[in-house]
């Protein structure tokens, strides 16, 4: 068994457009300290978009596979999300985090709140443009919905960031450079904790003696 102090688990959260999964990739290609960070690739019944890659964005399964998983418990979350379900594995997570190693999620709010509820000690970090405008841009510029499909995109956004009160962290992401130190911040502070440094504080506390 590792006596290395327990990981942190990041929950990132944001509307569609918000611009969380750009602001992970460039977390994880230089985390904070050096230390890695690791990505739990969820699951989901959603059709691959082009250029995805099974593994990487997600885990692509069919409806009969995802109900199966949720039969056995194997999800630490799991929701439907614009007629689609998506999932978190406990695989994906817990064992990397009693092995020390620090997570992040890329889910929805509810999906948020859910991994909260099982585990206490999780960050919530939300990511908003400020405003509804910006969102709206960004979701028509990428091309990926038809009409109906934004509009009720924006409907949700709203109803999710009356949520973001229950987030310990928000980010604007108007600026990305900006954004992206701020993220870069909330990681590097959950890492210098006296929990985490408890080796270098037992070390100190014999070398006092």
């Amino acid at each position: 068994m590792s006596d290395a102090p327990r990981g942190s688990l990041f929950i990132v959260s944001s509307p569609s457009g918000g611009g969380k999964t750009t602001l992970i990739r460039r977390l994880l290609a230089n985390p904070p300290g050096g230390a890695p960070l690791h990505f739990s690739v969820s699951h989901t019944t959603r059709p691959r978009r082009e250029g995805e890659k099974d593994g990487r964005e997600y885990h692509f399964v069919t409806a009969a596979e995802f109900q199966g998983m949720t039969r056995r418990e194997d999800f630490l979350e799991h929701n439907e999300v614009h007629g689609n379900f998506y999932g978190t594995a406990k695989a994906e997570v817990l064992p990397r985090l009693a092995a020390g190693e620090d997570v992040v999620l890329d889910i929805d709010v509810q999906g948020a709140r859910d991994v909260r509820a099982a585990y206490p000690e999780a960050i919530l970090i939300f990511i908003v443009p400020s405003l509804v405008e910006v969102l709206e841009e960004r979701l028509r510029r990428r091309g990926l919905d038809a009409e109906d499909a934004i509009q009720k995109r924006l409907i949700n956004a709203a109803k999710e960031i009356e949520q973001a009160k229950e987030f310990q962290y928000l980010i604007v992401n108007d600026d990305l450079e900006t954004a992206s130190l701020e993220l870069e911040s909330v990681v590097r502070a959950s890492r210098l904790t006296p929990a985490r440094q408890g080796k270098i504080l037992e070390r100190l506390r014999k070398d006092f003696r």
